[in-house]
């Protein structure tokens, strides 16, 4: 059984992570095939317009926890081939079909894209506030919204559909028999477009997504480094042992007053 599966509709290119009895999980080779699938879909002359879902009722989980204890390194192993989904290399439009749970690096999935339609069951989370020493501080900022919202994603809690969708984060909410039918519905209108202003108006509209500054990607890489590291796979080995985990914080406990700040990091 493919772990990612791959449709051509015309021009019209449909990519489902398929891997349901692990609710999609994003392990090695699904990253992997991941990786091949967009990169023929950036090299084809036919195809214009991609929609990503999932199969079962995942659209996917995230990390591949039980990969990551295996290897002994947290955050799953890269694919060796580049995916132009991920470094933002791919020019064409791409629509989420959100079929269920979209959490940690699923969530980072459904964030990629351009236009999102999702089952009113779906939920969402930002899960790097459980997983790492920083949580995830630019997805509510790159998504403009409010700073009380971003700061409720960034802290891990779950978010319905229907929050979403109200909040502006989803285009459309729908029963799931309407799923994939509204996706196709959504790219069949972007080939109506003159495909010139299609291809100039994504890019026009990705250029003007809020993004933080050097110095505050600065800072993030240093508090990406305070506290035990320990940390980042006991996190893991509690979520894949179904148990409580149990957090050492800092290798010194006089760090946890040891901030770094926006004037520390800054470049002189």
């Amino acid at each position: 059984m493919a772990v990612v599966e791959t449709e051509k509709h015309g021009q019209i290119f449909v990519v489902r992570m398929n891997r349901p009895d692990r609710l999609n999980a994003l392990n090695h080779e699904m990253r992997t095939e991941l990786s091949k699938a967009w990169n023929e879909f950036r090299a084809s002359r036919e195809l214009e317009v991609a929609i990503f879902t999932g199969a079962g009722r995942g659209f996917c989980a995230g990390e591949d926890m039980k990969e990551s204890l295996k290897d002994g390194a947290p955050g799953g192993r890269r694919p060796e081939i580049e995916d132009p989904f991920m470094s933002g290399k791919l020019e064409k439009p791409v629509i989420a079909a959100i079929n269920g749970f979209a959490m940690g690096g699923g969530f980072m999935l459904v964030e990629r894209t351009d236009l999102r339609v999702a089952v009113r069951e779906a939920v969402f989370e930002v899960s790097e506030a459980k997983r790492w020493l920083l949580g995830g501080y630019n997805h509510g900022h790159i998504a403009n919204l409010p700073y009380p919202v971003a700061m409720e994603m960034a802290l891990g809690f779950r978010f319905t559909a229907q929050r979403f969708y109200e909040i502006g984060f989803v285009n459309r909410l729908v029963d799931a028999a309407e799923l994939m039918p509204t996706a196709m519905s959504m790219a069949e209108h972007l080939l109506t477009l003159p495909p010139a202003s299609r291809v100039n108006t994504v890019h026009m509209m990705r250029q003007m997504r809020p993004a933080p500054s050097a110095d505050q990607q600065r800072l993030a890489d240093a508090l990406h480094d305070h506290g035990a590291k320990s940390d980042l796979m006991e996190s893991r080995a509690a979520f894949a042992e179904k148990r409580k985990p149990n957090f050492k914080g800092w290798n010194d406990p006089e760090d946890r007053y040891r901030l770094p700040t926006l004037e520390s990091v800054k470049k002189k």
